[in-house]
C-alpha cells in the first residue's frame, strides 16, 4: 500500500495530539481480508491507556467548550478540507484494512466528510428559547450547553463514516471524545486524528485507544464517572450490556443497534426501479451494513418478473480485491463472518429454500462469498431473524398489504425499512404502519448527513446527522429570572 501522504499510516495510540506506546507495550496485527496479508502491527491500548486518554479529554474540555462556534466552526472546516484533500489515499486504506471496493471507499470517505462539514455550520445554530411566562414577575429562558466529555465506540464495516456520524456533532458542540475503533479496521480513526491534528484541533479533544480488549476498554468508559455519554454502534447484544453498564453512572446514550430491514415490492412497482434500488441496498459493501435489505418480500404476482430481473443483475456483480476499480463485491471483514453466512444459509436450504445463484465461497480466497439469490424463504428460517451481514438476497412472497406488514414488523429489530410503490395513499399508509425508524419509498439508498439516522425498538435509540444529531451531546438549562416586574 503506497500513500501519498504517508503521515496518514499510523499505529500508535492518539492523546493528547501525540502519538504514545500502549501501557503494556503490546501490539496487534491488522490484515487485509482480501489478501490477509498483515498491513501493519498497532499499539493495543489496555486500562492505562484509555483512562489517560479521559484524563486528557477532561482537561480539553474546559478549553473546548469555551471557543466559541465559530472558532470551533472554522477548525472543523479546516480538518473537512483536509480530509477531502486526502481522499485517494484515505480510500485505499480503508479498503486495504476493510476489503470494500475503492469506489464505495472513496464514496464513505466523502460521506463521512459530509458530517464535519454539516456539523461545522450546525454548530453556530444550537439555540436555546425564550418561554412565555404565567406570571408578570418572571422570565424563563433556556439555553444549550456540550454534555462534556463522550465515549465513543464504532463497527469495522464504515470505519470513517461511523466516526465521523459521531464525533463531528459531539465536537461541534463542544464535547471532547474518547473513541475506541473497531481492532479490525482502526487505521482510518488514526489516519483522522492526524489530519484533525494538522486541521488544528487542539490536544485533547480527540483521542484514540486501538485495543483488542474491547470489553475491558468499554466498561471503562460506561462507569467512569468523568465520562458523561456513550455513542454506540454495533449488536444488539453488546448495546444492552453498555446500557447496564452505564446505569451506574446515569449516563446519556446513543445507540445505533442491529437491524433486518424488510424490502417490499408491491404490485404496482416499477419493477426495473425496485431491482436498481434493492440491489444498491442488498449488496452494498458486501451486504456488511446494518442498514441493507436482509428480507425481501415480493408480491406473489410480480415475484416472477423480479426474480428474473433481479438474478440477472446479480449475476453481473463483480467479485474481487476493493484495489481493483473493476471490483463490486469485496471480500467479507473475517472467518467469523463467513462462517455465519453459510450457516444461515445451510439452515435456509434445511428448511425450504431454493437456491436461485451462488451459494459458496468465490475461487478467490476464504473470505470471498458468491453474490447469492435464494427463495421460498419463512419465518421459521434462522436469516428471517438474523443479520445475514453478507451478499445473500433472501426472497419471501406476500399476497396483502396487512399480511407483507405484519410480516415485515415480526422482528424485535427496527432500524430501516424500505418498499417500492407507485400509488401515493399505499407510500403514506405503508410507511405510517412500519415500525422502523427510517424508510426509504422507491429508494434503496436513504444515508445523508442532512437527514436523521436511528431506530425503533431493539436497534437502538436516538439519532446522528441533521439538527437532530447535536441534540445527542447538549444538556437544556433552564434558567428562571425573578423580579422582572
Amino acid at each position: 500500500m503506497k500513500l501519498s501522504n504517508t503521515q496518514l499510516l499510523q499505529h500508535l495510540i492518539f492523546i493528547d495530539n501525540k502519538w504514545v506506546d500502549s501501557a503494556s507495550n503490546k501490539f496487534f496485527d491488522v490484515n487485509d481480508p482480501a489478501t490477509g496479508e498483515k498491513i501493519i502491527s498497532v499499539a493495543d491500548g489496555g486500562e492505562a491507556d484509555v483512562l489517560k486518554a479521559i484524563e486528557a479529554a477532561s482537561a480539553a474540555f474546559e478549553i473546548w467548550k469555551s471557543k466559541t462556534p465559530k472558532e470551533r466552526s472554522g477548525l472543523m472546516k479546516k480538518w473537512f478540507t483536509l480530509i477531502i484533500e486526502n481522499i485517494d489515499d484515505l480510500a485505499l486504506l480503508l479498503t486495504t484494512e476493510q476489503g470494500k471496493p475503492l469506489a464505495e471507499a472513496k464514496g464513505e470517505i466523502q460521506y463521512g466528510a459530509s458530517f464535519i462539514e454539516w456539523y461545522a455550520e450546525e454548530c453556530r445554530r444550537v439555540y436555546g428559547e425564550v418561554i412565555p411566562s404565567p406570571v408578570n414577575d418572571r422570565r424563563f429562558i433556556t439555553i444549550k450547553q456540550p454534555i462534556g466529555v463522550v465515549g465513543a465506540i464504532t463497527p469495522w464495516n464504515f470505519p470513517v463514516a461511523m466516526i465521523a456520524r459521531k464525533i463531528a456533532p459531539a465536537m461541534a458542540a463542544g464535547c471532547t471524545i474518547v473513541l475506541k475503533p473497531s481492532e479490525f479496521t482502526p487505521l482510518c480513526a488514526l489516519a483522522l486524528a492526524q489530519l484533525a491534528m494538522d486541521a488544528g484541533i487542539p490536544a485533547g479533544v480527540l483521542n484514540i485507544v486501538p485495543t483488542t480488549d474491547a470489553k475491558a476498554i468499554g466498561k471503562i468508559l460506561t462507569t467512569h464517572d468523568a465520562v458523561k455519554k456513550i455513542s454506540f454502534t454495533g449488536s444488539t447484544q453488546t448495546g444492552r450490556l453498555l446500557m447496564q453498564q452505564s446505569a451506574s453512572t446515569v449516563k446519556k446514550l446513543s445507540l445505533e443497534l442491529g437491524g433486518n430491514a424488510p424490502v417490499i415490492i408491491f404490485e404496482d412497482a416499477d419493477i426495473d426501479g425496485a431491482v436498481k434500488g434493492t440491489l444498491a441496498s442488498k449488496y452494498r459493501n458486501a451486504g456488511q451494513t446494518c442498514v441493507c435489505a436482509n428480507r425481501i418480500f415480493l408480491h406473489s404476482s410480480i415475484s416472477g418478473e423480479f426474480i428474473e430481473k433481479y438474478t440477472a443483475a446479480v449475476k453481473q456483480l463483480k467479485v474481487g480485491n476493493g484495489t481493483d476499480h473493476q471490483t463490486q463485491i469485496g471480500p467479507l471483514i473475517n472467518s467469523k463472518a463467513i462462517e455465519k453466512v453459510e450457516k444461515l444459509m445451510k439452515d435456509a436450504l434445511h428448511k425450504g429454500a431454493r437456491l436461485v445463484t451462488g451459494g459458496k465461497r468465490n475461487a478467490l480466497g476464504e473470505l470471498f462469498y458468491e453474490p447469492t439469490i435464494i427463495d421460498n424463504c419463512n419465518s421459521g428460517m434462522q436469516l428471517s431473524n438474523e443479520e445475514i451481514f453478507g451478499p445473500v438476497s433472501a426472497i419471501f412472497q406476500f399476497n396483502s398489504d396487512e399480511e407483507v406488514v405484519e410480516m415485515a414488523n415480526n422482528t424485535i429489530y427496527g432500524l430501516a425499512a424500505y418498499f417500492f410503490t407507485s400509488h401515493v395513499n399505499r407510500a403514506w399508509k405503508i410507511a405510517e404502519a412500519l415500525e422502523y425508524g427510517m424508510i426509504g419509498i422507491n429508494e434503496g439508498i436513504i444515508s445523508f448527513a442532512e437527514a436523521p439516522f436511528g431506530g425503533l425498538k431493539q436497534s437502538g435509540y436516538g439519532k446522528e446527522g441533521s439538527f437532530y444529531g447535536i441534540d445527542e451531546y447538549v444538556v437544556t438549562k433552564y434558567l428562571c429570572f425573578g423580579g422582572m416586574s
